[in-house]
């Protein structure tokens, strides 16, 4: 089992982490905020956020909260991580809801989880306003995240912290003082996807704690780092990696005020760490190298990136901030480390943004996994270019059913796994074994112990042959075409016992803006002409089983869900019942 690379602090709850941040970072700042006079900004302390988080919990706790269920549902914000600690550090159980489900799910999930409190912004006043009309939850409390003021069916958050905080001067420290079971459930999260196919996953401090543990002593995080939040807090993924990580690190981080304004907030906030998906990434790279393009310096960038690759790999030199000043200024000048996760980035990218200096790890996992199980650092010591890393130190992976290439499913067991489907028990004994959760992932090991991705086991594209295809990979290799954000591969089914009748079709989705650049046209068949001839070029690449027989193309987004994987049962329904093919 590995071991890891550095010394970390050993956590026994998030409680626990809160506290012993508290002690260690004091006045340091914990979040960081824009003001009214451009480049000015204001800080809130890890002694001010830990003040918060007690006077709201005892607060909580005075409303008769204790061992409740309570919802919190925002945009990414400072409010958001002051709920959901209040509830999970002595207060009660908490209820992550994601931001961006239609009213009808939102509510469908505050009765599943049975929440007696809801912790929200102001753009789910009216979605609140008639779920308390129609009085078929739960809920007793709901606490406005913006009112200044209490009113007769809406409690303010900021009233509440000025009401816990009296009581606590008043000597009360039921919250402070709480005990925390580490081990039973106290975080509920739903899974990706609608409401009806989501599950309820059942995680506990120890899930969580041991993660940040693991995740600590392969990544070198500290107090002079600035995380940007920009991935849903809803999600394990920036829950456990981009804020409750941080904070165990001693960082300080900032919001993202949306995808638009990424590359201005990098800068500004002066960001050196920061967590997201690999359609970012990889956008983000390819606008890189246009902007390079434009100015006439590819092939003198190509050099460079040659000349810095073989200083750094044989010769132990690093220039690589040197010689891609420009592009370093561009960014800030501070960022030095990318993490991955959520799907598997395109190599390129992951090698390209290595290249120029800037550490991109990889990492993977699931929301049942608190989520990470397997990592690599960005160091060419500890990862390998287009793998996701090894297991982290106290998880153990295999293989289930390997083929003759050695691919098989990824089965983890580790003290980050879940403890059930809440409310489940035939899923939950679908994917848990002996302590060993089944991932519905595929993967194999290089003969160096680095574990690769190759796809879902449910999106395998089975030919009559037996031959599997992996629709992510070739997916990959589409979105290197100049002008694609993004494809869907699939198969269509024979019609007859001819195997060449097995067809791997594509949906390719364009940039309108980029593909008049490049070809001073936005005429759909010669984009489509355009994309064919790419793809030909693709299928010399790939043996004649997995050749791509017919594409079509669009500007619509392919189907996803609100963390950004492709819902791809949705998807083919509705490539299938298109007319052009």
């Amino acid at each position: 089992m590995y071991k890891g690379i550095y010394d970390y602090v050993e956590i026994t709850d998030i409680k626990d982490l809160l506290g012993k941040s508290e002690a260690k970072y004091g006045d340091k700042p914990a979040f960081k905020f824009k003001t009214n006079v451009p480049g000015e900004f204001r800080t809130t302390s890890y002694k001010e956020f830990a003040d918060d988080v007690n006077n709201l919990g005892t607060a909580l706790i005075a409303l008769g909260l204790k061992d409740k269920r309570i919802a919190v549902i925002s945009e990414n914000r400072y409010e958001w991580c002051v709920g959901y600690m209040a509830v999970v550090c002595g207060t009660g159980l908490v209820v992550p809801m994601d931001r961006a489900l239609p009213e009808n799910e939102i509510r469908s999930m505050i009765e599943r989880s049975d929440v007696e409190a809801i912790i929200y912004s102001k753009k789910y006043n009216e979605i609140m306003d008639r779920v308390k009309e129609d009085k078929i939850s739960k809920i007793k409390c709901y606490i406005s995240m913006e009112s200044e003021v209490d009113s007769d069916k809406v409690l303010s958050m900021k009233e509440l912290i000025e009401k816990g905080k009296v009581l606590r001067e008043q000597g009360n420290r039921e919250f402070v003082d709480a005990e925390i079971d580490a081990k039973k459930m106290s975080i509920m999260l739903f899974t990706s996807g609608t409401t009806s196919k989501s599950k309820a996953v059942a995680l506990s401090h120890r899930n969580i704690c041991s993660n940040i543990e693991a995740i600590a002593s392969m990544f070198d995080v500290n107090p002079k780092d600035t995380f940007l939040s920009f991935l849903p807090l809803h999600h394990t993924f920036e829950s456990t990696v981009g804020f409750l990580y941080p904070m165990y690190a001693g960082a300080c981080i900032a919001y993202c005020d949306g995808i638009k304004h990424l590359a201005d907030n990098i800068r500004e906030y002066q960001i050196s760490v920061m967590i997201s998906v690999p359609v970012l990434f990889e956008n983000m790279y390819k606008k890189v190298l246009r902007g390079i393009e434009k100015k006439g310096k590819l092939e003198t960038f190509k050099k460079g990136m040659k000349i810095s690759k073989f200083l750094h790999k044989y010769l132990h030199i690093d220039i690589r901030k040197k010689i891609f000043k420009d592009i370093h200024e561009l960014l800030g000048g501070n960022v030095r480390l990318f993490i991955n996760g959520a799907a598997a980035l395109d190599p390129e990218v992951e090698q390209g943004f290595n290249d120029i200096g800037i550490n991109m790890a990889q990492g993977y996992g699931l929301t049942e996994t608190s989520p990470v199980l397997s990592a690599g650092n960005g160091y060419p010591k500890y990862s390998r270019n287009g793998s996701i890393g090894k297991p982290l130190p106290g998880t153990q992976i295999r293989l289930d059913d390997p083929d003759e290439n050695g691919v098989g499913e990824i089965v983890a067991k580790s003290d980050s796994v879940m403890l059930e489907y809440y409310g489940n028990e035939e899923a939950t004994k679908e994917v848990l074994e002996d302590g060993w959760f089944h991932t519905g992932d595929l993967g194999y090991f290089d003969k160096d112990g680095y574990l690769y991705i190759s796809g879902r086991k449910k999106t395998v594209i089975v030919l009559k042959n037996g031959k599997n295809i992996y629709p992510e990979e070739i997916e990959g290799l589409i979105g290197r075409i100049d002008g694609v954000k993004e494809s869907f591969v699939y198969g269509v089914p024979s019609t007859n016992n001819d195997e060449k009748e097995s067809k791997i079709n594509a949906e390719i989705v364009y940039d309108e803006e980029r593909i008049k650049e490049i070809l001073g046209t936005t005429d759909v068949s010669k984009i489509k002409d355009y994309m064919r001839e790419h793809v030909k070029e693709i299928n010399k690449t790939m043996p004649p089983y997995k050749y791509i027989r017919e594409i079509s193309v669009t500007t619509e987004e392919l189907i996803k869900t609100t963390t950004q994987k492709v819902k791809r049962h949705e998807e083919i329904k509705k490539v299938l019942g298109k007319q052009d093919l």
